[in-house]
């Protein structure tokens, strides 16, 4: 049953990318462009990671869903209200029922302006985290009831072919109560414009995050691939990329944020 599920999906997404486009499609554009190395970047992904922490070491699934659409922009469209939903979940795959471990719902409203080459990003969000069933009877973790709303405010530039950006986030409410509102965000993304392969290109991203819970420890995300635009039918185009990401510092999902973890391994992508 498992494998006739991943046989539907992984069909699901070629035919998603593969439909032909018309003459006049376009990429929808965030005026706030999303952050390629973020692990908490709301789009459609599926991974596979070699995993070491604590509580888990081996081969782990990491899928996500969600999506940032804007509903709201002002004249000549410098600045833009949208939703950003996601959820993120990790699966272990040394297990035989490929046990759920961990899944992270995010929602916030992001408001995006832009001038010129520089953008900002103000977006109030909320998460919950939760463990799954099999994981608990499994391994009796000590479960946190991790829920929080935060205020994030980014501010972007590119500089031609490269993107740097940086800010931060407070907690405003918290589950636990002594969890610390405290964190620093900054990154830099390369995206050429062409490298000679028709509509893909490479892409290449650092982000890094530092929370005052871990005594603002650094984690890093790192991330290179191959991105192709495939138009769609009307004026759509889809963002496919496949790509090798790391990770080392403090868990980025939900109830294990007091550990450490490593991460390395193979993802594919699909955005708006």
């Amino acid at each position: 049953m498992l494998r006739a599920r991943g046989r539907l999906v992984l069909a699901g997404v070629v035919a998603l990318v593969m439909v032909p486009g018309g003459a006049g499609a376009q990429e929808i554009k965030r005026l706030f462009a999303p952050l390629l190395a973020d692990p908490k970047q709301p789009h459609f992904f599926a991974a596979w990671l070699w995993v070491r922490s604590p509580m888990v070491t081996g081969t782990v699934a990491n899928v996500g869903l969600g999506e940032d659409v804007a509903f709201a922009s002002g004249r000549n469209r410098r600045w833009e209200i949208s939703v950003a939903a996601g959820v993120f979940s990790q699966f272990n795959l040394g297990t035989r029922s490929i046990d759920l471990i961990n899944t992270d719902f995010t929602i916030g409203f992001p408001l995006g302006y832009r001038a010129g080459a520089g953008s900002l990003r103000l977006k109030l969000y909320h998460q919950s985290s939760h463990l799954g069933d099999e994981f608990i009877l499994n391994t009796n973790p000590t479960r946190v009831n991790l829920s929080f709303e935060a205020v994030e405010l980014l501010a972007s530039r590119e500089f031609g072919e490269v993107r740097a950006y940086g800010g931060g986030e407070y907690i405003v409410r918290h589950e636990p109560a002594d969890l610390k509102p405290g964190l620093l965000h900054a990154g830099v993304e390369f995206r050429p414009r062409s490298i000679g392969l028709g509509r893909g290109r490479m892409i290449a991203a650092i982000d890094a995050k530092s929370s005052q819970e871990r005594k603002w420890r650094v984690g890093w995300s790192g991330r290179v691939g191959l991105e192709v635009r495939v138009p769609l039918q009307g004026t759509a185009v889809r963002r496919f990329s496949v790509q090798l990401q790391g990770y080392t510092g403090p868990a980025p999902y939900g109830q294990f944020y007091q550990e450490n973890v490593r991460s390395l391994g193979v993802g594919i992508h699909l955005a708006l």
